[in-house]
């Protein structure tokens, strides 16, 4: 059985690990010009635009789709059921679990955490990730907590504690994260647009 079907010009290492479908499952795609790299994971059911590009070490579980023109750095972990949009920069160690909405834009940092379980083997309760709007910057080693929406154009704070959702254009700092107005100087979209 196949295990995954690629558009043009990708770049994908030897030595990764692309699961083999099993059941009703489809094999693994990407549209093309991607580049993954050395000891990275890739299950069936996912789906990915163009242009990704992977540090080494990246899993991708089943049930996620990336959009068009992708970063996922080293050691990254999207651990399935999760929908990203375009021009994602995750970088260095980010984790994000199952049920998690991110849109277009959107910068991680190294070693953001995004969570799913409110009372992890405390309390049978339904999984759900954080959404992440348009144009979200999460600093390095914020966590932000299940169920939590980020707002469009909105700023996390590195080191952030993320307990409640976060206007639009607002910025979050602290542990728990407090919300105060956006400084001027963050006052844009990502990627300078």
């Amino acid at each position: 059985m196949k295990r995954i079907e690629t558009g043009d010009d990708c770049d994908i290492h030897e030595s990764v690990h692309v699961v083999e479908p099993a059941g009703d499952q489809r094999a693994a795609y990407i549209e093309g010009d991607a580049v993954i790299r050395s000891n990275s994971i890739v299950y069936p059911d996912v789906v990915i635009g163009t242009g990704l590009r992977t540090g080494h070490g990246v899993l991708v579980r089943e049930e996620t789709t990336i959009g068009d023109d992708c970063v996922l750095g080293t050691d990254s972990v999207i651990d399935g059921r999760t929908d990203i949009g375009d021009s994602l920069s995750m970088q260095t160690g980010v984790y994000v679990p199952p049920g998690t909405e991110i849109g277009d834009r959107v910068f991680l940092g190294p070693r953001a955490v995004l969570t799913n379980d409110p009372y992890p083997l405390r309390k049978d309760v339904g999984l759900v990730g954080p959404t992440l709007e348009d144009d979200v910057s999460i600093g390095a080693n914020a966590t932000i907590l299940p169920d939590v929406t980020v707002g469009e154009r909105a700023f996390v704070a590195a080191g952030a504690v993320v307990t409640r959702d976060v206007p639009p254009e607002t910025l979050a700092v602290g542990t728990p994260a407090s919300h105060r107005p956006l400084p001027n100087h963050l006052d844009t979209t990502n990627h300078g647009d």
